[in-house]
């Protein structure tokens, strides 16, 4: 095998195996996960399901 071709195979096997989602929500600022971190909070559900965690920073302050 060429060393071009190897390479090539490297990056597309390398390419599926990065983990984490794509998914974006929340005006593209939050993103869908399963579980979302300590920092963020989940409101609503992606269509896929998932929550969508956004960072406190990007969330509507509720006026009294």
């Amino acid at each position: 095998m060429t060393p071009f071709m190897l390479t090539v195979v490297m990056l597309v096997l390398l390419s599926q195996a990065v983990p984490g989602s794509t998914e974006r929500c929340w005006n593209l600022h939050g993103t869908c996960r399963e579980e979302c971190r300590r920092e963020e909070n989940g409101f609503i559900f992606c269509p896929s399901g998932k929550l969508c965690c956004v960072k406190p920073r990007f969330q509507q302050k509720l006026r009294g």
